[in-house]
């Protein structure tokens, strides 16, 4: 049985992730040491649990660690891949024309906000394209209270907030998926598809199939999910 790799970048290179780019320091095996200031406690049981609260599996792997960003509170499950080695290869400059004040930095590939879950077999894969000549890969961004159901792989520009993916969707690259949707198990979102807020989507490929009903937001907070989950696991909420 061989432990995984590690990742050799600096600390300084984590300043945007704060403490929470700890866990993705590892990638993600046993034998795995923190260093003392990332961490209060020696890592115990399944999961790495970030001073931030994130949640990430010993057996989860994360590639271009110091290009993924986590907000905090986020899970990880084993088997989940991030692609944070998939990053910008353009002029940094060039993105500074966008406008967009609240992008995430130009080398960061995968941003993504507070109390999201990745369930197990997940892959997150930045986009590609070519831009002035050449192929580059540009950031995907997700927001808060974002579920990603088990085997999915999300390849989109942009997911919003409080987004429920069902399990083994395929998101296809620069899909833009607004606040308070839900995807159903098996969905394919073909590229660029654009995805309006209050939607329920099913089909391959993807169509709107429906709408969220009033009041039936609640069901996007992954507040108490979030709790079910780690070393010291607290019980669903009744």
């Amino acid at each position: 049985m061989t432990a995984g790799p590690t990742c050799t970048s600096s600390r300084s290179s984590y300043t945007d992730l704060s403490d929470s780019s700890l866990s993705l320091r590892l990638r993600l095996g046993p034998g795995i040491v923190l260093p003392p200031t990332m961490s209060r406690r020696a890592p115990k049981g399944e999961y790495i649990e970030t001073d931030t609260g994130n949640k990430v599996a010993r057996r989860a792997v994360l590639v271009g660690t110091q290009n993924i960003m986590l907000g905090g509170k986020t899970v990880i499950q084993p088997e989940v891949m991030i692609r944070g080695d998939l990053s910008r290869t353009a002029p940094s400059s060039s993105s500074s024309s966008s406008g967009n004040a609240s992008a995430p930095a130009s080398n960061t590939a995968v941003a993504i906000g507070r109390y999201c879950f990745l369930a197990r077999g997940a892959l997150l894969r930045p986009p590609g394209r070519m831009y002035k000549g050449s192929f580059t890969y540009m950031p995907l961004r997700m927001g808060d209270h974002v579920f990603v159901g088990q085997g999915t792989v999300v390849q989109a520009a942009t997911v919003g907030n409080h987004v429920q993916i069902g399990k083994a969707c395929t998101i296809g690259e620069f899909a833009i998926v607004k606040d308070y949707v839900k995807i159903l198990d098996g969905t394919v979102v073909p590229p660029n598809m654009v995805i309006p807020s209050f939607s329920v989507v099913a089909g391959q490929p993807a169509r709107v199939v429906g709408e969220i009903p009033e009041g039936g937001h609640d069901e996007f907070e992954l507040r108490d999910l979030y709790k079910t989950v780690g070393n010291n696991p607290q019980p669903p909420a009744s």
